[in-house]
């Protein structure tokens, strides 16, 4: 497969209502998305979930943009023939930037995928036509309007609820939630705020059974999630901190963790978030799909992975009514019976809505072997 063309194009598309975590409130999103063209005409659609700003990881939308330019796409033109395989180690020259290479691999393997005919869910492993989908509640100004939000979830169908939590945040809004809707599946995401000297304090969060407590720590603090992991009846499940397949083999053989939250974007890519899947699969460690408010197009991506084996808990693939009023995908994710379905087409199997996409789009950049 020949690359003729790749467009790199920035929207902005505003969410649903603001969602806040320890990182601050977002209120809408630019998002990078990448299509590539091939020789025969096919395209092939990629998101990069990076921020606008770099308070999740490292990178951030500008910043990938620029790195897929300047960095990335060189090394693709050379390549005699583009696949996803052959991606990734051209790539490999180029340290970190996980959230640009893995726009562009998906691109490449939607392209590569509609070429043949075949679903990612099915080229990936997928065991599942439909997932269960669990929803992250943000932090709410008060414990009532968080009871509100986490009602509507629960009548809405979703299987699991996950609250966001900061310290002063934590131990009173889990216990309103459990005392109000009883014996639901239950979970916390601190998203790296606390600290080791906080375990006291944490685990106070024991007492609500609770599915488990994601990145409590700093990302590159393993010791100290193994040494929390000894105080701690509540299961520690990482998130930041899991980079690569290697960097979940030490998570585990640290005892840093007993579940893994995998997100493509986060470990450079479809291709390697198999292989984490594969390495907790073999230690008997869960995984769960996590979520970076995709439009339906990394969602697309989520959903497919999320159907392999080894994914026994609801992942934050949730609807596209949660995050978006008008989603970028002509049939936008819904939930039934609590699930969303796998796309079955070739590729990622979605169609893009063109023109909401023209309305919502802030610049276009398309780049071909020559630029």
């Amino acid at each position: 497969m020949k690359l003729v063309e790749v467009e790199l194009r920035r929207i902005r598309l505003p969410l649903v209502a603001p969602f806040r975590t320890s990182f601050g409130v977002e209120t809408d999103r630019d998002i990078l998305l990448v299509r590539v063209t091939t020789e025969a005409g096919t395209r092939g659609w990629g998101e990069c979930v990076a921020g606008g700003l770099p308070l999740y990881s490292a990178e951030h939308t500008a910043g990938a943009q620029q790195v897929i330019r300047e960095f990335l796409l060189p090394r693709l033109w050379r390549l005699p023939e583009v696949t996803a395989h052959r991606l990734e180690p051209a790539l490999a020259a180029v340290k970190g930037h996980r959230m640009a290479k893995a726009a562009l691999e998906m691109a490449v393997l939607d392209a590569e995928l509609r070429t043949l005919g075949t679903s990612l869910g099915g080229w990936l492993g997928a065991v599942r036509d439909r997932v269960p989908a669990g929803v992250s509640v943000g932090i709410a100004d008060s414990i009532p309007e968080l009871l509100d939000a986490v009602h509507g979830y629960l009548g809405e169908g979703y299987r699991r609820i996950k609250l966001k939590i900061e310290p002063g945040w934590d131990v009173e809004p889990v216990r309103a939630v459990r005392e109000r809707f009883g014996d639901i599946a239950l979970q916390v995401d601190a998203n790296a705020a606390y600290r080791l000297p906080d375990a006291a304090h944490l685990a106070k969060l024991d007492d609500f059974d609770l599915l488990l407590i994601e990145q409590p720590l700093a990302d590159d603090d393993l010791r100290g999630h193994a040494a929390l992991a000894a105080r701690l009846r509540t299961p520690i499940c990482l998130d930041e901190s899991i980079t690569s397949a290697r960097a979940a083999a030490d998570a585990i053989a640290l005892g840093a963790c007993a579940l893994v939250n995998i997100k493509p974007g986060r470990v450079g890519g479809l291709l390697e978030a198999r292989r984490v899947h594969d390495v907790c699969a073999a230690h008997g460690i869960p995984v769960w799909c996590g979520g970076m408010l995709e439009t339906g197009i990394g969602r697309a991506a989520n959903v497919a992975l999320a159907a392999l084996p080894n994914f026994t808990l609801p992942g934050d693939t949730s609807a596209s009514g949660r995050y978006w009023r008008r989603d970028l995908v002509t049939e936008p994710f819904v939930l039934r019976g609590g699930h969303v379905e796998v796309p079955a087409g070739p590729g990622l199997g979605i169609s893009v809505d063109e023109a909401w996409l023209d309305e919502v789009t802030s610049s276009v950049e398309r780049l071909g072997p020559a630029s």
